[in-house]
């Protein structure tokens, strides 16, 4: 992929919970514009949300405080577990890339104070508890999303990219946002669709039947020009290359936007597998960003290395169709294997 070769396997990697130094007193929520002029109310005697703002406040601040802890104390071993119980969808294999690629040494971050965007969910649904937070990263802006079951947890980090807004995301009178359904028909690309539309156009570009639903850019028809060529290329030198993205089972997040619109958050991996066509004397070498995972700085035989991604894409209602936009992304080489 062209972007994750921009970028070393540690920066991408510790995009988990790396919690700010100070985030004790910066984890205050900031007003936002959309929370002035509101686009829904609710009813007056609707009953309050499972999740406050205030509770979501708490949560930021205490999985980003708990995550410094780890990350300077002495046990390795002990503060991996403990980090990874922190986390939950495409952040667990971040957050194992993170410490195993470091040493157990992931670097520390500095998180701003966080805007957050709190879905109104009724104490009787029976929909996932989750909110959404935008907040700077070592001063970028990076989208977060926070996921409950049995307590918290970090799901999803997302840089934006430059040039890159978060759309104003639509709440009601109290400031609380509204959630899309999985299989919400009012925008181009039905929440539940986006990870799988999203692997397509990686794959197949502008030449594939879901060409022109998500706009080009460097994580989409650019990385299917990439694959294309590699391919050819390693054909052409005796070996086979491929490389698949799949959505797995990982959850997906969407808020309505003032536009009528939704911001997307979902996950996708990437496995690229190379192999061998002919005998003794050929060998695959190792990347440099996988060889805290393959010891051999060649093989013989087979390669295959397994990135996962996470991105937060604004997509448009179904009234004003055009391309979904793909606005943060952050992602690292989480697994690598061979013989």
């Amino acid at each position: 992929m062209r972007a994750y070769g921009r970028r070393k396997v540690l920066a991408l990697a510790a995009g988990v919970l790396a919690a700010a130094t100070a985030c004790t007193s910066n984890a205050s929520p900031q007003p936002s514009k959309a929370a002035a002029t509101p686009s829904a109310s609710p009813s007056p005697s609707a009953p309050a949300p499972a999740v406050t703002q205030a509770e979501a406040a708490q949560v930021f601040s205490e999985i980003t405080v708990t995550d410094d802890a780890l990350r300077v104390k002495s046990d390795l071993q002990g503060r991996l577990a403990m980090a990874v119980d922190l986390t939950t969808g495409g952040q667990t294999p971040l957050t194992v890339a993170a410490y195993l690629s470091s040493a157990y040494a992931p670097p520390h971050y500095k998180w701003g104070a966080p805007t957050l965007f709190v879905p109104r969910i009724a104490p009787d649904e029976t929909a996932p508890l989750w909110f959404s937070a935008l907040a700077t990263r070592d001063g970028s802006p990076t989208l977060l999303t926070f996921a409950k079951s049995d307590r918290w947890r970090l799901s999803s980090a997302a840089e934006l990219l430059p040039g890159q807004e978060v759309p104003e995301i639509q709440r009601d009178a109290d400031g609380y946002a509204t959630a899309l359904a999985p299989d919400d028909k009012s925008v181009t690309i039905s929440p539940q669709f986006m990870g799988p539309v999203h692997a397509s156009v990686a794959e197949t570009g502008s030449a594939g039947v879901t060409a022109g639903l998500v706009a080009a850019g460097p994580y989409t028809t650019d990385v299917a020009e990439q694959i294309a060529s590699l391919r050819e290329t390693a054909k052409n030198d005796g070996f086979s290359y491929d490389s698949i993205f799949s959505a797995d089972n990982y959850p997906v997040y969407a808020l309505r936007t003032e536009d009528g619109g939704a911001l997307i958050q979902y996950s996708l991996s990437r496995t690229t597998s190379t192999t061998t066509k002919t005998a003794e004397d050929d060998y695959i070498p190792v990347p440099e960003s996988a060889q805290w995972a393959i010891t051999t700085p060649v093989l013989r035989r087979t390669l295959k290395l397994i990135e996962t991604h996470q991105y937060a894409t604004v997509v448009p209602s179904l009234k004003a169709p055009a391309p979904a936009a793909v606005i943060a992304h952050d992602g690292a080489l989480t697994r690598a294997s061979g013989q």
